[in-house]
C-alpha cells in the first residue's frame, strides 16, 4: 500500500516545482495543483517552503490563479521583477489584438477567459472569409512575439496558436483535435492591463514598483 503522507509530499513537491518553473495554476492548466492551492493545509505547507527561498504564492483572477512571486525585494530581486515586467509590456499589444480578433471573429460579447474553447478551424474560417480579419491576422502573426512570415492564413493562425499554447495562454487538450481551452493566465493579463491603464502615468520602473505591491508579477 501506498503512503497516504508520502503522496502529499510528493504532490506538494510537484506544486512548488510549477510554481518555481513559473507556470500559472488555474483549473484549467493543472486543476491537481489548483485543488491543493485552494486548501488551506497544503497551500500553508507551499507557502511555508517557499518563503524559505525568498518567494511567496501570488494570486490573480480573484484567487483562482497562482503563481509564484517575490518574498521581499533586494536590489537583484528589483532587477529581476523589472526586466519582466518589461517583457509582459512589450507582449501586450500582440496579445491584446489577437483577444480582440478572437472576440470579434467568434461574435462573442466578452473577451476570452478561462475555461473558454476556440475551435481552431471555426475561427480559421471566418477569418478567411472577411477580409479585415485576415488583415488582422497577417498583422498579429507578424509580430515579433510570434515572426510569422508566411502570407498563408493557415500557416499564421496556426503559428498564432502554437506559441500562445508555449506562453501558457492556452492549452490544446487533445492533440488529434484543433480544440484549445484558455487558461487563467489570461485572466492574469487583464489585471495588468488593468493596472498598466490606472498608472499609464508612471514610468515603467515605478509601474514594476506598484504591480509588485498588488502581487501582479
Amino acid at each position: 500500500m501506498s503512503d497516504p503522507m508520502q503522496s502529499v509530499l510528493v504532490g506538494q513537491g510537484a506544486v512548488i516545482e510549477s510554481l518555481l518553473r513559473g507556470e500559472f495554476i488555474c483549473r484549467t492548466s493543472n486543476e491537481e495543483a489548483w485543488r491543493a492551492l485552494k486548501s488551506g493545509t497544503m497551500r500553508g505547507n507551499v507557502e511555508q517552503y517557499l518563503n524559505q527561498i525568498n518567494r511567496t504564492v501570488a494570486c490573480a483572477g480573484e484567487g483562482d490563479v497562482f503563481f509564484c512571486g517575490y518574498l521581499q525585494l533586494g536590489e537583484n530581486e528589483r532587477k529581476v521583477i523589472s526586466s519582466q515586467f518589461r517583457d509582459i509590456c512589450n507582449a501586450l499589444i500582440p496579445l491584446v489584438e489577437w483577444l480582440v480578433l478572437v472576440q470579434e471573429a467568434s461574435g462573442q460579447d466578452a473577451p476570452l477567459s478561462e475555461g473558454a474553447a476556440v475551435r481552431l478551424n471555426e475561427l480559421q474560417s471566418r477569418i478567411e472569409d472577411t477580409p479585415a480579419f485576415r488583415e488582422q491576422l497577417t498583422k498579429i502573426s507578424h509580430y515579433r512575439l510570434f515572426g510569422s512570415t508566411s502570407p498563408q492564413v493557415d500557416a499564421q493562425i496556426k503559428l498564432v496558436f502554437k506559441r500562445l499554447v508555449e506562453l501558457g495562454y492556452l492549452l490544446r487538450p487533445n492533440v488529434e483535435k484543433q480544440i484549445y481551452i484558455a487558461t487563467g493566465k489570461l485572466d492574469y493579463l487583464y489585471e495588468v492591463i488593468r493596472f498598466i491603464d490606472e498608472t499609464e502615468g508612471l514610468s515603467l520602473e515605478a509601474q514594476a514598483e506598484t504591480a509588485i505591491q498588488r502581487d501582479l508579477i
